[in-house]
């Protein structure tokens, strides 16, 4: 097999175009994952693998593949964000998951998030939704795309790990409601403390962005507001911060109640 060497070469330019275009990864249907393990996760959800591209000098495992590429350790280099993600990249055909498709067990937990739009947050609070055994990520009217490599990256696979689907945030109110999942809005403004919120049946734990919080659609659909206690001179925490505190008070009640 002839080893790519040039970053010129149309393979590559393909996949850093689809490492940095969002239109490019809707249009092909195409995205980027980078790292051993997070091709693992990828693979685990059901995932089809498009293109797989390996540095040998980095990666010695056998790959049973019928579109399987190397690249000298130069294009790895470039076409690597970090460069301890184990030699391969892959890029793997997108699934789109709606809500109709959810498979929900009985007294589910959700993470409802708004418009949230840095994809390192949407990332960080997927790991928190996989750390707390959370059935369902949904991210209302979304800001980012969903298989942005940041956003894989930060969540470290927990993408595919938890099942995240994109809708708005009409749907998602409707959806939640015909379930029986009780919605609990982050804010400040007429909430409780999150600790006196009775959380050990299906829940929907929705937040809203740092910056502007969450819009009145949500606050009026709300069955309780709460919030974190801010004890500082602050008034907020980052989105992902709080929801692994919101996550794992649930948690905790369901394993010890409330």
């Amino acid at each position: 097999m002839a080893i790519i060497e040039s970053n010129q070469n149309p393979k590559i330019k393909r996949l850093l175009e689809l490492q940095r275009d969002s239109a490019a990864r809707r249009s092909s249907g195409l995205f980027v994952v980078e790292g051993q393990r997070e091709l693992q996760h990828c693979l685990d959800a059901g995932y089809e693998i498009d293109t797989i591209f390996v540095c040998p000098d980095i990666y010695k495992e056998t790959i049973k593949h019928n579109n399987v590429f190397e690249v000298s350790k130069t294009v790895y280099e470039k076409i690597a964000y970090r460069g301890t993600t184990e030699g391969i990249i892959a890029e793997v055909r997108a699934k789109k998951l709606t809500l109709n498709e959810l498979e929900l067990p009985e007294k589910p937990l959700v993470v409802v998030l708004e418009a949230v739009e840095k994809p390192g947050n949407l990332g960080a609070v997927l790991r928190s939704a996989d750390a707390a055994g959370a059935d369902a990520v949904i991210v209302c009217d979304p800001l980012t795309d969903l298989y942005n490599p940041n956003l894989i990256r930060a969540s470290i696979g927990a993408i595919f790990t938890v099942p995240t689907v994109a809708a708005s945030s009409e749907e998602t109110i409707k959806f939640l409601k015909d379930k029986g999942i009780q919605i609990l809005t982050a804010q400040l403004q007429d909430s409780l403390p999150y600790y006196d919120t009775p959380m050990t049946e299906g829940t929907a734990i929705v937040m809203g962005t740092e910056s502007t919080g969450l819009t009145d659609i949500w606050r009026q659909a709300a069955d309780a507001h709460i919030r974190i206690p801010m004890l500082g001179r602050l008034d907020s925490l980052n989105v992902s911060v709080s929801a692994a505190i919101l996550l794992f008070e649930a948690v905790r009640q369901r394993q010890n109640g409330l």
